[in-house]
């Protein structure tokens, strides 16, 4: 069996489906791993490294040409067209956009896997990109937050006289804000947090963080995803009151609230900018599903009032070497797992399989 991992040619993308550590793992199983040259080399990984770890080094069309090819950003179409028939696609196709794609992966008879869909569940914890990518999100968008403050994070006793450390808040306490909290805390800010869902109160307040609550969280914030569920009017009316008056004393806003297959809620109103501190600082971890603040623009870092907002896009490839190794890794224990006796075996009755299985024999299947 043959697994190809061609260069990602997306914008921005520095990161790699198949780090060394994962390629050497699969070949010692039995596999035969074949790299696209420069496939790595955005994450600090070369092509000796890959042959070291028994990869095959070549060209573009012999990875594309592949029983398996890994990806992490959903392919192109002449990508798509360069794929052979039956051929698996494992890779994050975004299927609630990809209108355009799925249907010519399924007139090349590939089937695909989008990585989105992995279940919540405790079997695919090891497959979960989102939780892995999150983490680097979390951790990176603090330091950017830090690079653009005007400020210190940290509380510091110098010659000069004490300096009060910054506070941070964190809007959504998911995978990303909680390592966000966990990050500005390392660096010595003063952090709160807030979530809709009240279960997560506890590992907010684990990690030294205050947990702003108000009667706008609900019980029944929470879905079976372990995602919040979109509040009702009446709770974003309390949560806009609780958060407004909140924001007032924040140097560091870090926003993470985002809902699979919809737009991301809008937490923070022009309003509520305006009356922040000037030298205040916003990264919007939800620019790429419209942002949690009304001012973001994606992939830019705007200015109002005095106050920062950045849209960070694709956050997770600015540290490429850690994202592409643990992006690898679930990459990695999803193939064990649909490895059966040397070939690669797609069961749609699988808890696993089935619901990331977006195209199969021909068919684009629901997302």
């Amino acid at each position: 069996m043959q697994i190809g991992v061609p260069k990602e040619t997306a914008p921005r993308e520095r990161r790699v489906a198949l780090a060394p550590d994962s390629v050497a793992r699969l070949v010692k199983s039995g596999a035969q791993v074949i790299v696209e040259r420069g496939a790595g080399a955005e994450a600090s990984f070369t092509d000796d490294a890959y042959a070291a770890s028994g990869a095959t080094i070549a060209g573009a069309a012999e990875a594309f040409g592949t029983d398996v090819v890994t990806k992490v950003q959903r392919p192109s179409a002449a990508e798509a067209n360069a794929m052979k028939a039956d051929a698996l696609l494992i890779s994050l196709l975004q299927p609630s956009s990809s209108a355009d794609l799925l249907p010519v992966l399924a007139e090349r008879r590939v089937t695909a896997l989008s990585l989105e869909r992995v279940p919540r569940i405790t079997r695919a914890q090891s497959m979960d990109v989102l939780s892995s990518q999150s983490t680097v999100a979390g951790y990176k968008a603090v330091l950017v937050g830090a690079s653009l403050m005007p400020k210190f994070l940290p509380m510091l006793t110098t010659a000069a006289g004490n300096i009060a450390p910054a506070k941070a808040f964190i809007l959504g306490a998911g995978v990303a804000g909680l390592q966000a909290i966990a990050t500005a805390r390392r660096l010595g800010a003063v952090v709160s947090a807030f979530d809709v869902r009240p279960a997560v109160k506890e590992q907010v307040q684990s990690l030294g963080a205050t947990f702003v609550a108000a009667e706008a969280i609900a019980a029944d914030a929470e879905d079976k995803g372990g995602y919040a569920r979109e509040q009702t009017e009446e709770q974003q009316r309390r949560t806009a009151a609780l958060l407004h008056d909140h924001l007032k004393q924040m140097d560091l806003v870090i926003t993470t609230a985002q809902i699979p297959g919809r737009p991301a809620p809008r937490l923070i109103t022009e309003a509520m900018v305006a009356d922040m501190r000037p030298g205040a600082v916003i990264v919007d971890l939800a620019a790429e599903s419209g942002g949690n603040c009304a001012l973001t623009k994606p992939g830019e870092t705007v200015a109002a009032n005095g106050v920062l907002i950045h849209g960070a896009m694709d956050i997770a490839s600015t540290v490429p070497t850690h994202a592409s190794q643990m992006f690898g890794r679930n990459v990695l224990t999803l193939l064990q797992h649909l490895i059966k006796d040397g070939s690669i075996t797609i069961d749609l009755a699988d808890e696993i399989a089935g619901p990331m299985c977006v195209v199969h024999q021909g068919q684009p299947r629901t997302p």
